[in-house]
């Protein structure tokens, strides 16, 4: 009688501990899935940003012709079977060279981002590990630096420097590196007070181990949000600077050169010509935008286990 007492009596202080204990989160992998899955902005911007990839990467085999090819018995035909896009004032075929333009804009804002969210995050990371003087004098430095207009920025490097592919991933770079050092910067600053990094400088951690073990790896999430939303805005700027004619040179294909020069002047006869690098470049930056709201969304911890 006595064991089955205690039996029972155990059996109930077990189910008291599990009905006490607290919901487990889900992992990072299952949330994601069922974020993307229940999220229809972030769900659209992650498809297009798939396709815009897969169109960079695949360019040679999607392209029906080459993309410098001209043709001037079919100059400025509508869209049709042949011509999906339709063909310019050179008889280019127009989707064979949007889909070589998606390598070039994957390819510049892709560098252009790594490069500038890169260096900005080193600097961040010391500007807000050591403060003092050093954070002060990088913080007015990122005050100058964005005090200039992005498109000012990036043409005045392109001007002095010329309008190369390396030249021109440089100038945007430019522009997105104080954006970078600001909000690694504010993450350094938050982990730096965090206990665990407290408690490794407080039993002997050198100020390098405490920042490579303890603090860089916590800036992942702020840092791939900032790559996925300044993507985007790297691929804008190449367009802008393209437009302006001081992008990437002929003849390589970019969206934004596709807007300018003649096809300006054949755009009342032919509107295609303008319509679907205009449609493209708008597309991929909205995806890319709103890939980056929902990167954001997912890496902040207050969302998990909603």
């Amino acid at each position: 009688m006595t064991t089955q007492n205690d039996t029972s009596g155990a059996e109930r202080v077990r189910e008291s501990l599990m009905a006490a204990e607290p919901p487990r989160r889900p992992g990072m992998l299952k949330y994601s899935v069922y974020y993307f899955k229940h999220k229809f902005l972030g769900t659209v911007g992650l498809f297009i940003v798939i396709v815009m990839i897969l169109t960079a990467v695949f360019a040679d085999v999607l392209a029906p012709f080459a993309y410098q090819q001209q043709n001037y018995e079919d100059v400025l035909v509508a869209p049709n079977f042949t011509f999906f896009f339709g063909t310019d004032n050179f008889g280019r075929d127009i989707f064979s060279r949007i889909v070589h333009g998606a390598r070039i804009s994957m390819l510049v804002g892709f560098l252009s981002v790594l490069v500038g969210t890169g260096i900005g995050a080193v600097v961040g990371l010391i500007s807000g590990f050591f403060m003092g003087k050093v954070d002060a004098l990088v913080q007015r430095v990122v005050d100058m630096w964005m005090s200039f207009p992005d498109l000012i920025l990036a043409l005045t490097i392109v001007a002095v420097f010329g309008n190369t592919l390396p030249n021109v991933i440089l100038a945007i770079a430019a522009t997105i590196l104080p954006r970078g050092v600001r909000i690694i910067r504010s993450a350094t600053i938050s982990i730096r007070e965090m206990d665990y990094t407290m408690a490794a400088r407080s039993i002997g951690a050198s100020d390098l181990r405490t920042m490579l073990r303890h603090i860089m790896p916590n800036t992942v999430a702020p840092f791939l949000i900032i790559m996925s939303s300044m993507f985007g805005t790297a691929i804008l700027t190449e367009a802008g600077l393209s437009y302006l004619g001081l992008g990437i040179s002929e003849p390589t294909p970019s969206w934004g050169r596709m807007l300018t020069g003649q096809a300006a002047q054949y755009a009342p006869r032919a509107p295609w010509i303008i319509a679907f690098p205009g449609i493209f470049i708008t597309v991929t930056v909205m995806g890319f935008a709103f890939f980056g709201d929902a990167l954001r969304d997912l890496f902040d911890p207050r969302q998990r286990g909603r």
